[in-house]
């Protein structure tokens, strides 16, 4: 008798373990993909805010070689 309940909490966990090891894929997938949204977000305005510093530094330049040159 106690080999049958055995049997069925063994069953039990391993339906348990199935659907948690199911979920902890989800979390993880879902993480992965904030993670990487946010990132790529940073990357998109670091790139502008240091792109724009440089733009105007070269466009300063630019105009004064223009001027020196006119």
């Amino acid at each position: 008798m106690g080999s049958i309940f055995s049997a069925i909490g063994s069953g039990i966990n391993d339906i348990i373990s199935a659907i948690a090891n199911v979920i902890m894929s989800i979390v993880g997938a879902i993480t992965t993909v904030i993670v990487t949204i946010v990132d790529i977000i940073v990357d998109i305005l670091c790139c502008r805010c240091c792109s724009s510093r440089r733009r105007v530094s070269s466009r300063t330049g630019y105009s004064f070689r223009r001027r020196g040159i006119l």
